[in-house]
């Protein structure tokens, strides 16, 4: 496995593993990985010759009162899983390396879709995670690209700047990966307590409450979503921020769901902010 600190690493070995035509595939990542991550490596590797992955903490993601510091970080024990997992090349830049003339003046926006949902209380967030993706696709050049549906807002939006833009990319979406009582595997996760951890697994009963009562014939938003409220409120240290269903292309909420509908939801679990989804269609 090649790792690659700066720009000119990367390029001489992409020079290196690009031989005979062999498919690049691309899994951005911010670090401490989990197995949510090696199942995007895992999926690259089944659709492409070579499985690159990136580490880097990205700064114009995070808001002012947002974890950017605090972070979780273990460089060693994501290049140790990488490897097992059978990755070919990852790019660790510092910071400086990827800005190397500081924020950049330049950055993408990403439209009246990333004021919905989680974009309402992260203001600024997505743009951040539009410029790094479109800087790491410009770096990579990848046939495919793999992002984790648990981000169902940022994988969506990536998806249709890649289209709008003609980045030629191919944009795959990876099934949420789950721990055995249902909570979405995040590196966030670690952040939480005992207790926490416990009723953090909530969210995801309340999403498949939802769920079966959609499958049951419900089609009114607004009861799809009191049947998530209804199970969640039974765990005190959850504060929901948002619960929405909402159309999967344009994000856009919507009184009756259809074959499209997503229900996405945040929620505070003590100070940690956990999102999750479940497709009702």
């Amino acid at each position: 496995m090649i790792v690659a600190r700066t720009r000119s690493e990367l390029a001489g070995a992409q020079q290196a593993l690009r031989r005979d035509g062999a498919r690049f595939g691309l899994v951005p990542t911010m670090g401490y990985l989990h197995e949510g991550h090696l199942s995007l490596v895992d999926l690259v590797a089944a659709r492409t010759d070579v499985v690159a992955v990136s580490v880097f903490v990205n700064p114009l993601q995070f808001g002012p009162s947002e974890d950017l510091a605090t972070y979780p970080r273990d460089e060693a024990r994501d290049l140790a899983m990488l490897e097992a997992r059978g990755a070919h090349l990852v790019f660790l830049p510092p910071l400086e390396e990827m800005y190397p003339e500081g924020p950049p003046a330049v950055r993408v926006d990403p439209g009246p879709l990333g004021h919905r949902l989680c974009g309402r209380y992260r203001p600024g967030h997505f743009s951040g995670v539009l410029t790094v993706v479109a800087k790491l696709l410009g770096l990579f050049r990848p046939d495919v690209a793999v992002f984790g549906r648990k981000d169902f807002q940022q994988e969506a939006l990536i998806r249709r700047m890649v289209s709008d833009l003609d980045m030629g990319t191919e944009i795959v979406a990876a099934p949420i990966v789950r721990e055995d009582d249902g909570l979405a595997m995040s590196s966030r996760n670690s952040y939480l307590d005992v207790e926490e951890r416990v009723q953090a697994a909530v969210i995801h009963a309340g999403l498949q409450a939802a769920l079966a009562r959609f499958r049951e014939g419900v089609r009114e938003s607004e009861m799809l979503v009191g049947a998530f409220a209804e199970v969640v409120a039974a765990a005190p240290l959850l504060d929901v921020q948002y619960a929405e269903v909402v159309d999967r292309w344009s994000l856009e909420s919507v009184e009756v769901a259809d074959e499209r509908a997503v229900m996405a939801v945040a929620v505070f679990c003590g100070k940690t902010r956990l999102i999750d989804n479940v497709e009702l269609g």
